[in-house]
C-alpha cells in the first residue's frame, strides 16, 4: 500500500483538522481530485490526490487533528517510501490526536488540597486550577469543589476551541510570552476629510508615511538569533474580525499601489476570508499590522504584536470632540490611534516619530 502523508499546508502550520472526506475507501480517484477538506489555523484547504488509483485506507475521521507528515490516505499498490513526503527534514509527530481544549490557566499541581478533596474533584470532573480557594492559607475545601461542580453543571459542556479560534489562543499566548509590548496613543484631527473618505485605505497610506519616517517599525525580529531585519517593502496585515475568529490577510507592497488598487485588493481578501477560501500564502508574510477596530467601536486599545513583526497600529471610532483652533474651542472629528510596538527592538522615540508621521499624513486634506 502506498501511503500519502499530510503535506505542509502553509508556513508554520504543523497540524490541521479533518472537516470532510470527499472520497471513500474503495473509490477510484484521479490525479488532483480533492481528497479531503482540512481546516488549518488560517483557512479551509482542499488536499488533492497526488496520484491516480484506488483508495485502500483513509486515516482519521471528521474532527481528528492530523500532524504534518502523518498518514492521510493509503493507495492500493506496492509501498513507495518516498510517496507523499515533504521535502526536507520535518521533526514532527506521526499520529492522529484527539482534539483537546487549549490550556489558558495554570496547572493544578501547585494547588493546596487534601487527598480527600482531590479525590472529590476527580470524581466530579473539576479541575482544581479553576477553583478560588476559601480555606486557610489558600487551601481548597470540599465546599469549594462542590460550588464549582454546580457551576460547571449549570454552564453545560465546554466548547472546544477549534481551527481559527484555537490558533488565535495559541498565537496570543505566544505573543504575550515573547513580546515586550509598549503602547503609545494620540489623536488625529480628521475634520478636513471629505464625505465618503475610505478610512482603512487612508490608514494604510498613513502607515507608509510612518514607515518612511521610522523604518524600524517595518521589521521582523528573530528573537532566537537576537537579530532584526529592516524591510524595504511594506506588507500590511489587515486584522479582519469574523464569527470564526481573527484573520490577518496581507495587502502587498502598499507603498507602490494607488488607493483604488488597494481597495480592490482589500475587498477581494475580505470576501475570500468570509468564504474561508483565502489562499494560505495571502495570510503570511506581513511586516506590520493594522487593526481598524473603530469600525466596530471603542476609542483606544493595546493591540497585540504578533511575532516576528514588531508593530501594530490600532484605529478607534471617529468621534466629535472639542479641540482648540486659533485658541478657540471648536468641534472637530477626531480619530483615536493606538500604536503597540515591541520594546525589545523599537525605541519609544522611534515609535513616537512613526505615530507623528501617521497623524501628519492623516490630517492632510487630500
Amino acid at each position: 500500500m502506498k501511503i500519502f502523508k499530510l503535506p505542509d499546508l502553509g508556513e508554520g502550520m504543523q497540524e490541521a483538522e479533518i472537516i470532510e472526506w470527499h472520497v471513500n475507501e474503495g473509490d477510484e480517484v484521479r490525479v488532483d481530485q480533492p481528497l479531503v477538506s482540512m481546516e488549518t489555523d488560517k483557512a479551509i484547504v482542499e488536499v488533492p490526490s497526488p496520484q491516480a488509483g484506488r483508495v485502500e485506507k483513509l486515516y482519521g475521521q471528521a474532527h481528528d487533528v492530523m500532524h504534518v507528515g502523518a498518514p492521510l490516505v493509503g493507495f492500493a499498490g506496492a509501498e513507495d517510501p518516498d510517496a507523499g513526503t515533504v521535502v526536507g527534514h520535518m521533526p514532527v509527530g506521526r499520529g492522529v490526536v484527539a482534539e483537546t481544549a487549549v490550556g489558558v490557566g495554570h496547572a493544578g499541581t501547585g494547588v493546596k488540597a487534601t487527598p480527600a478533596v482531590r479525590a472529590l474533584a476527580h470524581r466530579l470532573g473539576v479541575d482544581l486550577a479553576l477553583i478560588t480557594p476559601s480555606g486557610p492559607d489558600g487551601l481548597v475545601t470540599t465546599q469549594d469543589v462542590q460550588r464549582v461542580a454546580k457551576l460547571l453543571e449549570e454552564w453545560g459542556p465546554p466548547e472546544m476551541l477549534r481551527g481559527v479560534r484555537r490558533a488565535m489562543a495559541q498565537n496570543m499566548a505566544l505573543a504575550q510570552r515573547e513580546v515586550a509590548a509598549a503602547t503609545v496613543i494620540d489623536d488625529a484631527d480628521v475634520d478636513a476629510w471629505g464625505e465618503g473618505t475610505d478610512i482603512t485605505i487612508r490608514l494604510v497610506r498613513a502607515i507608509v508615511a510612518g514607515c518612511r519616517t521610522a523604518p524600524a517599525l517595518n521589521a521582523v525580529f528573530d528573537s532566537a538569533a537576537g537579530a532584526r531585519h529592516l524591510l524595504k517593502k511594506i506588507e500590511v496585515g489587515i486584522a479582519v474580525d469574523t464569527p470564526d475568529g481573527l484573520f490577518v490577510p496581507v495587502l502587498r507592497d502598499v507603498a507602490n499601489r494607488d488607493a483604488e488598487d488597494l481597495r480592490r485588493g482589500l475587498d477581494r481578501m475580505r470576501a475570500d476570508v468570509i468564504a474561508r477560501k483565502i489562499p494560505p500564502e495571502e495570510l503570511r508574510g506581513y511586516t506590520i499590522t493594522l487593526s481598524n477596530f473603530g469600525m466596530i467601536g471603542a476609542k483606544y486599545a493595546a493591540p497585540i504584536v504578533m511575532p516576528p513583526t514588531v508593530a501594530i497600529l490600532g484605529a478607534g471610532r471617529i468621534r466629535d470632540q472639542v479641540v482648540a483652533a486659533d485658541r478657540q474651542p471648536v468641534v472637530h472629528r477626531v480619530l483615536p490611534l493606538s500604536l503597540t510596538f515591541d520594546h525589545r527592538v523599537v525605541t519609544g522615540g522611534e515609535a513616537t516619530r512613526f505615530l507623528n508621521a501617521v497623524i501628519a499624513d492623516l490630517v492632510a486634506a487630500r
